[in-house]
């Protein structure tokens, strides 16, 4: 490694092979190299510095209409284009297959989404009171399965649909970032990405957060280019939607407005009336999302998120791991890949075919991306922290465009095409190798009660849950009105949740109770079927204590037909429940 200077700026360079005699890096444009090392025995063909860009697009001195450095025509042959074009299409095709083929049954998440979508419009706020989550993805979902029926299938197409939208606005994103190579990589990337092709198989609203993630880049873009009123009511919307997805939308929005505020202060002049306009659209998306404050604080205060602990700073690691696969060998090997090219991304600098430079000021096309992504995932952890929220790696979703557009950005580093479509093939390789479980891997046991219910059940048995989590999933597979179902703590309905004061509830539960009611509701010929999992917070050992008083109870005899099953090597959730049949015997 050779380390250089030039023009007061803090360079590393380093060199992909060994050359022969002394190869000095190619200096900045406008400057002399050093004597001593303008001769060398091999040379190699210098390559213009790429002309700086910002997070909106805007690039200083430049059309934003490609990239300045776009070197693919000198390294690769026409045919060789060709075949990339036509691999970029299958993988995309491909990708956008997944989206629409998981076969397993909806776990907890997904079923209680449903179920409360499915109330009278005029229920589902009440219901997402007691939930803890923003309604849009909710209300969308009403009319969806309204349309397209409530099968896994027609539910989990609305993510599907939504993430295969999100593709052509990365597309525009990185066309203006960075030009045609940055777009196809970012588009590449995502439609194989792991964690877009999860959620994208998951009724849930993380998909929803990376379509209007992409769609407000792209329009932030557009008021830099063009201050038109369409653009900015255009920014404005896409802010409010989003605060009105996901809560975390928050934090995104809290740094986007400093980053803004900044540039309007003190950036560069002719960046600083669209920074201006930008944020005036962004403050106007927050006000539309004054409505919904009230049960926003009711919720911080009574529903919280007693499932998970608290995040530290390594979260902000894991989160980027989680957006390669999670703890698989494949999702290991991507997250090495995604860290190496956004470093690329943030301070590389192509300088030859096989050389780059480190630039420790950091790049100015990936600066803003990297702002907001770490700047939103330290705020989110210590806010997280300050209020005793949890952190869950999905929630990170509102940074996994700027993560995706920073790994295209670093592709772009190396000069030649043959390695930048090398570098591509083996991430695509890895995202598809820890995407394709989304298809087949099951989320949960739930299938696994319902046929045995089928089989042994008989109308009018009881069916217990503990803790009350496990019940949604279940209910969904269960035939109406066949069994009479009661969850552990709250003695309610499996078919909802209450969060509201759930760790108070959860203490208050009382096992032994809980069990003689059991016993009486199925006197004398009922069955009792209970279905039940250790280690969720808030319990701790309840739902075994429940267990116990009913194996207590000499005139019950027990059977188990399956136990808890421990899955800890998948990054899906997994949702392992235990089935016991207790019969009268007396």
């Amino acid at each position: 490694m050779t380390g250089a200077l030039s023009r007061g700026r803090a360079v590393v360079s380093f060199t992909m092979r060994q050359m022969d005699g002394l190869q000095a890096p190619p200096a900045e444009p406008g400057t002399t190299p050093p004597s001593a090392l303008t001769t060398t025995a091999r040379t190699t063909s210098p390559v213009s510095r790429p002309q700086a860009t910002d997070a909106a697009g805007d690039r200083a001195g430049a059309d934003a209409r490609g990239d300045a450095t776009d070197l693919e025509g000198r390294v690769l042959s026409p045919g060789m284009t060709r075949l990339l074009f036509v691999g970029a299409v299958v993988v995309v095709a491909f990708g956008i297959a997944l989206r629409f083929v998981a076969s397993s049954d909806m776990w907890l998440d997904e079923a209680l989404t449903l179920n409360i979508s499915r109330l009278p419009l005029g229920q589902i706020h009440g219901a997402l009171r007691r939930d803890g989550a923003p309604p849009l993805y909710y209300y969308l979902l009403h009319f969806w399965s309204g349309a397209f029926g409530s099968s896994d299938t027609a539910v989990r197409a609305l993510s599907g649909v939504l993430s295969c939208a999100t593709l052509p606005f990365i597309w525009l994103a990185g066309r203006r970032l960075g030009g045609k190579t940055v777009a196809a990589g970012g588009l590449v990337l995502v439609a194989t990405s792991p964690f877009a092709v999860r959620y994208a198989t998951e009724n849930r609203m993380y998909a929803l957060v990376g379509f209007l993630t992409a769609a407000g880049l792209v329009a932030l873009q557009q008021v830099f280019r063009r201050r038109t009123v369409a653009n900015l009511v255009a920014l404005g919307l896409l802010t409010g939607l989003l605060l009105y997805t996901h809560y975390w939308a928050l934090y995104l929005v809290g740094v986007m407005g400093l980053w803004l505020a900044f540039q309007a202060w003190r950036g560069p002049e002719a960046r600083r009336p669209g920074a201006r306009a930008s944020l005036a659209a962004v403050f106007v998306g927050c006000v539309t999302f004054l409505p919904w404050v009230p049960t926003f604080l009711y919720q911080v205060h009574h529903t919280g998120t007693p499932w998970a602990k608290p995040a530290d700073f390594a979260a902000m690691v894991n989160a980027v791991t989680s957006f390669a696969g999670g703890a698989t060998n494949q999702g290991r090997a991507l997250a090495l890949v995604y860290f190496a090219l956004v470093g690329l991304g943030l301070f590389g600098v192509a300088r030859g075919s096989f050389h780059v430079d480190l630039d420790l000021r950091t790049r100015p096309r990936g600066r803003g991306l990297a702002l907001v992504l770490t700047g939103t995932l330290a705020a989110a952890v210590v806010g997280g922290y300050i209020s005793r929220s949890a952190f869950q790696a999905r929630y990170a979703s509102v940074v996994f465009v700027p993560l995706v557009l920073l790994v295209a950005l670093g592709l772009v580093t190396f000069a030649d095409g043959r390695i930048r479509a090398g570098v591509l093939t083996a991430t695509v390789a890895f995202g598809l190798a820890s995407g394709l479980p989304s298809a087949w891997t099951s989320r949960t046991q739930a299938g696994q009660v319902a046929t045995t219910l089928a089989q042994l059940g008989r109308p009018g048995d009881i069916v217990a849950y503990c803790p009350d989590q496990i019940g949604p999933s279940v209910n969904r597979l269960l035939p109406p009105g066949r069994y009479r179902q009661i969850t552990f703590p709250r003695g309610t309905s499996p078919e909802f949740v209450n969060w509201v004061d759930y760790a108070t509830a959860s203490a208050r539960g009382q096992p032994g109770s809980f069990a003689t009611r059991l016993e009486h509701l199925s006197a004398p010929a009922h069955q009792i079927w209970f279905v039940w999992s250790p280690g969720y917070q808030t319990f701790g050992t309840k739902c075994e204590e429940l267990e116990a008083a009913l194996l207590g109870d000499t005139s019950l005899g027990a059977h188990e037909m399956f136990p808890y099953q421990q899955v800890s090597d998948s990054w899906i959730t997994y949702e392992s429940m235990e089935l016991v049949r207790f019969v009268h015997v007396g």
